[in-house]
């Protein structure tokens, strides 16, 4: 398994591909059963965990046009990513630092 540092020399690459490609859909279901489709706009490796950065493609209830939400993925018994949304406030904000501080370096870069 990578470690948490070549996790994070790929992550430029992957926020590029991300912003530029709309095949990144992930469905995920509410806790009422229904479907919910995602674009998935960042992978953030932060503190030995995993965390996508989801937009959803229809607006939900109480959001706004430009909010995402952090979810922590982990691998299920069934080897499948498993998402689990995130609510610690101190982690959100971690994960959206991470990902604007690579965006920051993926821009310097070009």
């Amino acid at each position: 398994m990578s470690n948490e540092k070549d996790l994070k020399k790929e992550l430029p690459k992957s926020i590029d591909h991300m912003e530029n490609d709309d095949d990144d859909i992930v469905t995920l279901m509410s806790a009422e059963g229904e479907e919910i489709d995602f674009v998935e706009v960042a992978g953030i490796a932060l503190q030995n965990n995993f965390y996508a950065i989801l937009q959803p493609v229809e607006l939900l209830e109480g959001m706004e046009e430009d909010e995402a939400l952090v979810f922590k993925v982990t691998k299920g018994k069934d080897g499948e990513d498993k998402f689990e949304i995130e609510l610690d406030d101190t982690v959100i904000d971690a994960v959206f630092e991470e990902y604007n501080r690579l965006l920051d370096e993926a821009e310097g870069q070009e």
